[in-house]
């Protein structure tokens, strides 16, 4: 029996064909398998089909609109996505964080700084075998229970639906908890090196947890230091 690792599968959601060959021959002698979809629909179809490890979505496609894919790819699955754009607006990056995005390039990119970003969003979204915490479940206020061994995060025994981004911000809060974490303390710990300046990274994540983990009526469990950072109240 082989004791290889499985190849990692991206699918690249791309209609610029020389974009297209630029990254698939790059990705390839890296050992990266790479599926290429030019539309919207056919990459939905190919995201249940081939369950790759990790998408490279371009926003500008012929049939479905990239934000609107980005969203429908979130509903599906809580595969890794780095948006790869030409539009290079805080707006748009923003929004595309709000629709469940991991990532944010903007070309024209290097191959270097892709791979980069593609590592860091595996190390997040497939994390390797034995990785994690030991046994650990964390009470927090409105019946909310971290279990950080394994991922999983429930409100009154329900469980609540994270992305790997969601819950490795979470995680970093609570392991810390009572302690004020600064913006480039979370960006470097949950994105990576190189992103500590990303600010909107970590504003758009921690209101998607609220919005999860809070509720409409519950307490604050995610609390603001201006200008600072962020905290989980220790008691």
């Amino acid at each position: 029996m082989s004791d290889e690792q499985p190849r990692t599968r991206v699918l690249v959601v791309e209609d610029d064909p020389n974009i297209v060959d630029l990254i698939r021959s790059n990705l390839a002698v890296r050992g990266f398998d790479t599926i290429i979809s030019t539309d919207g629909s056919n990459a939905l179809s190919l995201l249940e089909t081939e369950r790759p490890d990790i998408i490279l979505l371009d926003l500008m496609l012929p049939d479905i609109d990239g934000f609107e894919l980005c969203r429908l790819v979130r509903e599906r699955s809580t595969t890794g996505v780095i948006v790869v754009s030409a539009r290079g607006g805080d707006r748009d990056k923003v929004a595309a964080l709000n629709l469940g995005a991991d990532d944010y390039m903007t070309k024209p990119f290097s191959i270097e700084e892709l791979l980069a970003r593609i590592a860091a969003t595996l190390r997040r979204t497939r994390p390797a075998p034995g990785s994690g915490d030991a046994s650990m479940r964390v009470a927090l206020p409105g019946a909310i229970e971290v279990d950080l061994a394994s991922q999983q995060v429930t409100r009154d025994g329900e469980p609540l639906h994270l992305t790997p981004t969601e819950f490795a911000l979470l995680r970093e809060l609570v392991n810390e908890r009572g302690k004020v974490l600064t913006h480039a303390q979370l960006l470097r710990r949950v994105w990576g090196r190189g992103y500590e300046t990303e600010t909107e990274y970590v504003r758009v994540y921690v209101r998607r947890l609220r919005a999860k983990l809070e509720g409409a009526e519950g307490p604050s469990l995610i609390l603001t230091q201006p200008r600072v950072g962020y905290r989980i109240a220790a008691d």
